[in-house]
Parts: C-alpha cells; structure tokens; sequence
C-alpha cells in the first residue's frame, strides 16, 4: 500500500489561483510549512517534496510571509538544509539535534558601568530631576555600555531617585504603535525613526541613535516608553531591520529584555535623553576668544551719551537773522 503525498493537490491549487487571478502562495507557503514542522520526522520522498514546492514559492511571496516561515522553520529540527539555504540560514552539523544560534558571550564585568551610575546618581539625588549634564553623563554611559552592562544600568534605574519623564497620552501611544508596526513591515527605518522622534519627542539625530543601534537595547527602551505590547515589539524586530530579524538570539534576547523592562526604568531613560539634548543645545555656544564675554559687556557701556546732563541749560540755537 503506497503512502499518499503529504501535500495533496497542491499543485492543482497554484495553477487554479494563477488562472483565476487570486495570489494565494503566501498563504499556501504558511500552510504548507505548518504542515511539515507539524511532524517530527519525514521521510524522503516528503522532504523531496517540501524542498520543490517552497523552493518555488520563497522567492515568490512577500517579505512578511517570507520573515514568518524564516521563524518558523529556524527552531525546526528537521528542516532541509536547501531550504535553510533559501531562506539566508545557516545549515548545521546534521548530528546536531536543532539549528543552534551564534554563541552567547560571556557577560563581562560591570562594575565600572555600575561605579559610574553609582556616581551620577548622588548627586541627584536631593532634588530629583535631572540636570542636563547629569542627563548627558547617563546618556553616554548607556550607550557606551556593553549589553550586559545595559542591562544592569534599566535594572538600577528602576530604583534610583530619579525623576521620570511622564507618561505618553494613550491617544498618542495608539497612534504611534500603529504608524510604527507599519513602517517595520516595509522596512522603512527612515519613517520609523521620524515617528519616533516625534512620538517621544526627541531630536531626529538622537531617534536615528536610537533604533541604528547595533545591540537594539536602545530600541527596547524606546518601545516600551510607549507602551508598545511585546508581540508588536516582536514584529518590529523581525521586520524592521535584516539584521536582527534574521538572528533567532536577538530576536529571543531583546524579547527576554522587553518583557522584564519596567514602564519607570524607560522613563527614567527618556528623561535622560531629553536632558541631554537640553545640554548638547547649551554646550554649542562657546565664546571665540577668552575675553569675548568681557569685550561684549565692556561694548554695551560704551554707548555714546548725550552731552547734556539733567538740569543743565539746552545749547542756544543760533537763527539766520541772528537771534
């Protein structure tokens, strides 16, 4: 008794939806890859199969459906390494039993981020709100930071007397979210960090700081100031930028990190980054020479004075028929 195909009609079902003008292969693209992890082993002719079909429709469907099976099919112990080659992964070791990530480092030492966190805070500590150099100080301690080191600076935030910044009105978290999610699915950080500029109110430069960074720590502070919930942030990070999306350990460590991310330590965090926008805005003035306060001051009292003092007599003023 033969086995019957995994995939039946399927090939029936592209050419009816080429005939009748409807694009279903990203759907039968996701179909038919829960169909095979659904299983735990396969036999040849099945992966012979599944190697023919998505092979046809990787290069076929849009990116979304494309950053969806690349998900799935990353974890899945048994999938082809042709496919695997398909989708921008990397074939393993075949006696290996699943597809394994890069190798976490080591995390390295923290205790001169955290004797410098220690140091700024004091100082701070008896009025509250951040001055735009303490902001300063925070700000390059952060993203000078390693990721572990990172990771300890939101931690110690979410205790320090520090001021926050206030909460973003729903009405405008909503309608960031949104406008965020949309432009991750396009691949559009130009607009992405435009939105984010705005929505947070931050300077262009700084929200292209933000979401360029290598470790994506920033970005995560970002999203969860406003609010975003951590499946849209998942997105984010699969759509908006190849690098990360393409890596199952970013992807999962970011996730780890947003989850356990406090609302308090990423206001903390946006306090401080608009405080030092506030002190690289007074630090771009800076007078030409040593004296030119002195000089300018010196300048506005030498203003010319009139001649005659209170209470003195107007000049005589001589006519033409002499009086």
């Amino acid at each position: 008794m033969t086995r019957p195909p995994l995939f039946p009609g399927f090939d029936g079902l592209l050419t009816l939806s080429r005939r009748e003008g409807v694009d279903i292969r990203p759907t039968l693209l996701r179909v038919l890859t829960d169909l095979y992890v659904q299983a735990s082993a396969h036999s040849s002719d099945e992966a012979r199969q599944f190697i023919e079909l998505t092979s046809r429709l990787i290069d076929e469907v849009d990116d979304a459906t494309r950053a969806a099976v690349r998900a799935r099919l990353a974890v899945y112990p048994g999938t082809p390494p042709e496919v695997l080659r398909k989708l921008g992964l990397r074939p393993v070791d075949p006696d290996l039993p699943v597809p394994l990530a890069e190798e976490i480092a080591a995390p390295a030492p923290v205790v001169e981020t955290s004797r410098g966190l220690a140091e700024i805070t004091p100082r701070m500590a008896n009025h509250l709100a951040m001055q735009p150099k303490d902001a300063a100080e925070i700000h390059e301690l952060f993203f000078r930071a390693s990721g572990s080191e990172r990771v300890s600076i939101l931690h110690s935030l979410a205790d320090a007397p520090l001021k926050a910044a206030p909460r973003i009105p729903d009405k405008l978290t909503k309608r960031a979210i949104e406008t965020l999610e949309m432009a991750a699915f396009a691949a559009d950080v130009d607009n992405f960090k435009l939105e984010v500029s705005e929505s947070l109110i931050l300077p262009m430069r700084l929200a292209g700081e933000i979401v360029d960074d290598a470790g994506g720590e920033p970005l995560a502070v970002a999203m969860r100031a406003l609010a975003m919930p951590s499946p849209a942030f998942q997105r984010v990070l699969l759509f908006l930028k190849q690098e990360i999306g393409s890596s199952v350990h970013m992807v999962y460590r970011l996730s780890r990190l947003y989850d356990r991310l406090s609302e308090r330590s990423a206001l903390v965090m946006l306090a401080a980054w608009r405080g030092a926008t506030t002190a690289t805005a007074r630090a771009k003035f800076r007078p030409t020479l040593y004296d030119d306060e002195r000089q300018r001051a010196r300048g506005a009292g030498a203003i010319a004075r009139s001649t005659v003092q209170p209470g003195a007599s107007p000049p005589a003023r001589t006519g033409t028929d002499g009086s």
